[in-house]
């Protein structure tokens, strides 16, 4: 049963992610004229497979196992696997709530906040691979100074 309403979370989520972020990033731009919706809806479908077909997986594997201390939770594994289906629903309720009330929120900051929160419940600060963690956040603040220089 828990499979089933993760599969089903999983689809919801990934569609609240991809919402918002198109929105965050196409906002401005259909808003001001630039792009019509149809082109924002055309380019949104191209580079949002993109990114999950071709980095889908590294991200994918970072959030399961390189934010939590997997090795913590070998005695309980169902412990991992509820609190795993727990960020994912809370993730997916967040970025349905903030769509709605169009607020411009990150999903990659909502998911990550999600598995540290359960960790942290479940854990405590063992319960978090810190050093992965700084490299995430890094990469928050790397980004847009990056994307900015080109």
């Amino acid at each position: 049963a828990l499979l089933t309403c993760s599969v089903i979370v999983t689809f919801l989520l990934a569609w609240g992610i991809g919402a918002n972020d198109v929105a965050n990033a196409f906002g401005t731009s259909v808003g001001s004229g630039s792009l019509s919706l149809r082109q924002a809806i055309i380019l949104a479908s191209i580079f949002e497979f993109s990114g999950a077909f071709f980095a889908g997986s590294q991200v994918t594997q970072t959030i399961s196992k390189g934010i939590v201390n997997i090795e913590l939770y070998t005695p309980t594994p169902e412990i991992l696997l509820l609190g795993m289906f727990s960020a994912l629903l809370g993730s997916f309720l967040w970025l349905l709530i903030a769509t709605q009330l169009q607020l411009p929120v990150s999903a990659t900051h909502t998911v990550v906040g999600a598995v540290i929160g359960f960790s942290l419940v479940e854990k405590g600060l063992n319960g978090i691979r810190w050093y992965s963690l700084l490299f995430i956040a890094l990469s928050w603040i790397c980004s847009p100074l990056f994307s900015g220089i080109l």
